[in-house]
């Protein structure tokens, strides 16, 4: 695919790239919607990938294009690059342009090619690897000499800010640090981080995604209306945020709050993000130990807690963990905002088969589209190809 990107970019700009670089999407094993709350995240990095082939500009002009998307290159002025402009997918590239300006970071300008084999609408963070691979590009061919942490933090501030999504740092993050091989335990308040082992396959297991094909409306403001809710709770308990709740005093948290708040809704934020604090110092014990099979209950208490306490599942998200369940997988939930996208289902290589089937089938007999089903490999993060 970047030689894909290469021959894209001669086609558009008539010239040669400087580079090509690569960027993945991202599945998420446990630790869903705690990072905007400093909480503990294990993301792994998937083989999909955005591919970028970049050069530099002096004339303080951005352009983009991208082979997956029908219509001529975008063309901006980066001193008129405005937050809340609806640029569709380039408002995530151009938004890290601004988030780097925005820091002092001597861009000048770039004509940037972009192919991806990321799905989009599926909860795999597409745009985050978008923003990862316009980020890593320009770092290195500006020299600017930032890290990978640094990196995620700009491409954060871009959906924040530019795009107007207020997402936390997970998918940047995975995006940009994950390697081969390996799951990220990473811990979102100082994002201190460590690469844990993931091969399933040494254990005869396999981990697919499920892509529902799907994606509710509601999904974006629902997002930042689970925000809110967070923000209040913690607000209301005393604390910087909810990662700062201890699992062992959840019940005196949530009697103060109800002393405090009239809202349910509140309430299932907070014990779903401390619960899943808690799923995740769960799963990295079990790794740790060995014990990888006994990370699916822990995947399913996940998904009952994001269906029950956050609510953010839907029909087609429920049908995929309970029609996996009863075909024999290990354990199964959501993984990525929720209303749509795609669940994980950690399974025995040998009921792989057996549990494709029995999700299609549902799929099938709810009327519902055929969902797109695949392996979840972990692989590198960001590089220069």
């Amino acid at each position: 695919m970047s030689q894909g990107a290469r021959e894209g970019f001669r086609e558009v700009y008539g010239a040669e790239p400087e580079g090509t670089w690569a960027a993945p999407g991202r599945v998420n094993l446990i630790g869903e919607h705690t990072d905007y709350n400093d909480g503990f995240v294990m993301p792994l990095a998937l083989p999909h990938t955005v591919h970028a082939a970049v050069a530099r500009r002096d004339d303080g002009v951005l352009r983009l294009h991208s082979a997956d998307v029908p219509g001529a290159a975008y063309q901006l002025r980066l001193d008129e690059l405005t937050p809340g402009a609806d640029g569709g997918w380039a408002a995530y590239p151009a938004g890290v342009v601004w988030a780097m300006r925005a820091a002092g970071l001597p861009v000048n300008g770039a004509d940037v090619q972009i192919t991806s084999t990321v799905p989009t609408g599926a909860g795999l963070s597409s745009s985050a690897a978008l923003e990862v691979v316009t980020g890593f590009a320009l770092s290195e061919l500006y020299g600017l000499g930032l890290c990978r942490a640094e990196l995620a933090r700009l491409c954060q501030r871009a959906e924040n800010d530019f795009v107007g999504m207020p997402c936390g740092i997970m998918d940047q993050m995975a995006s940009a640090c994950c390697t081969e091989g390996h799951v990220l335990h990473l811990d979102t308040r100082d994002l201190s981080r460590r690469q844990v082992p993931f091969d399933l396959a040494a254990e005869g297991l396999r981990m697919l995604v499920v892509d529902t094909r799907v994606k509710h409306t509601l999904a974006d403001g629902a997002y930042a209306e689970r925000r809110r809710a967070c923000e209040a709770g913690a607000t209301a308990l005393g604390v910087p945020a909810l990662r700062d709740v201890a699992y062992e005093e959840l019940g005196t948290a949530l009697a103060r709050l109800d002393a405090r708040l009239d809202d349910p809704g509140v309430r299932g934020c907070v014990r779903h993000i401390v619960t899943e604090n808690r799923r995740v110092e769960e799963t990295i014990a079990l790794l740790d130990a060995g014990e990888t099979r006994a990370v699916g209950p822990v995947l399913t208490a996940g998904h009952l807690s994001l269906r029950d306490d956050f609510r953010v599942s839907c029909e087609e998200l429920d049908l995929v963990v309970e029609s996996a369940l009863a075909a024999g997988a290990l354990g199964a939930r959501m993984t990525g905002g929720g209303f749509g996208g795609s669940a994980v289902v950690l399974a025995e290589e040998t009921g792989t088969e057996k549990i494709i089937e029995a999700v299609t089938s549902a799929f099938e007999a709810a009327g519902h589209l055929v969902p797109q089903v695949f392996e979840a490999v972990p692989s590198a993060g960001a590089r220069r190809l």
